[in-house]
């Protein structure tokens, strides 16, 4: 693959080719020696019909060397570093209950895959209302019974997009409870060290990336009932070490199954008390029924948190001009030894 070119301005050379060809072309008609037509047989043979393909090879080597003395490049690593910005953790629930049914973009699908299909825009941008989080430090928190840890905080998003998009709801009948409290103490704990991490990524005590915010979104559609740690002490915590949660309530009308029926028993969201989470450390609480309301919400989120970054931006480039400059020497060694051997002509 090809991205670019070193010196473009070389191809320029590829004018004088027909120039060079016609000109030896000129050569060779002005050292012909004529005979007269009784003693020239009219019948072509192959080797008549191929005397031209020496000058063709040259005109097809001289090609092939200007292009890589242009030096065709792979653009390989591209990187963008940011020099300040949020740090963030998204706090997924993947309790049996997020199989229930919600729209994204008029199709239905489970809860659980219109989160992830919307936090995978919110990360990476979806050319439209969610530009994308570049530069940012993310993590991902997935939870049920149990909380753990999907990802760890990270500037590069390629690794953490496949990771979000493997989350599922827990086959385990002892996993399928809501730990809310423990996910969002685990996430804080995680933004708590944020720095410290950096610091051992880089292996310097003042690394070049400074962290503006501490922020933690959390998505349920349900009511904390597992875990050692409730809710609200979660959030006493957010508000002690400076990091702000979002709460987010997934999901409309839930159902119950009975006699075969799918029966409405009305939402499940503890409203009161994620919104009590959300206003202790300064942020808010949303409530969303599809998955363009939850886009919605996560563009306001994203207008919210926002900072000005700055970005030192380093590429590195693999050659690919070896194959040119070696089929261009190729043609080149063909063309002399046919037009001194089976084409040689005599003047």
């Amino acid at each position: 693959m090809i991205d670019r070119l070193a010196y473009p301005w070389v191809l320029v050379l590829i004018a004088a080719v027909p120039v060079l060809i016609g000109a030896a072309v000129a050569r060779r008609r002005g050292g012909r020696v004529l005979f007269p037509a009784s003693i020239v047989p009219h019948a072509a043979t192959l080797r008549t019909r191929l005397v031209g393909l020496p000058l063709v090879l040259r005109a097809g080597a001289l090609i092939l060397l200007i292009v890589a003395l242009a030096r065709p490049q792979e653009v390989r690593g591209l990187v963008r570093t940011s020099t300040e910005g949020i740090a963030l953790q998204l706090v997924i629930d993947r309790s049996s209950s997020m199989t229930e049914a919600i729209l994204l973009d008029g199709k239905k699908t489970s809860r659980l895959e219109a989160v992830k299909h919307v936090a995978e825009e919110f990360i990476a941008g979806n050319g439209s209302d969610l530009p994308g989080r570049e530069g940012d430090m993310i993590g991902v928190i997935a939870f049920g019974s149990y909380a753990d840890t999907v990802c760890p905080l990270v500037r590069e998003h390629g690794a953490l997009l496949e990771l979000i998009d493997g989350i599922d709801v827990s086959p385990l009948r002892t996993d399928q409870g809501t730990a809310i409290g423990d996910a969002v103490a685990l996430a804080a704990a995680r933004l708590r060290d944020a720095e410290e991490e950096i610091a051992r990524g880089v292996g310097d005590d003042k690394p070049d990336f400074s962290i503006k915010s501490k922020v933690v979104v959390l998505l349920t559609d349900g009511r904390n009932n597992r875990g050692e740690i409730a809710p609200l002490e979660a959030a006493a915590v957010c508000e002690q070490w400076g990091i702000k949660l979002y709460t987010i309530g997934i999901g409309g009308q839930d159902t119950v199954e009975i006699a075969g029926m799918r029966v409405p028993r009305g939402p499940n969201i503890d409203e009161p008390t994620m919104r009590a989470m959300a206003t202790r450390t300064g942020g808010r609480f949303f409530l969303a029924d599809s998955a363009d309301a939850l886009r919605k919400i996560y563009a306001e989120i994203d207008a919210l948190e926002k900072t000005k970054i700055e970005t030192s931006e380093s590429v590195n480039y693999k050659e690919r001009f070896p194959p040119f400059a070696a089929a261009g020497l190729l043609l080149l060694m063909l063309e002399v030894f046919l037009s001194n051997t089976v084409l040689r002509r005599t003047p």
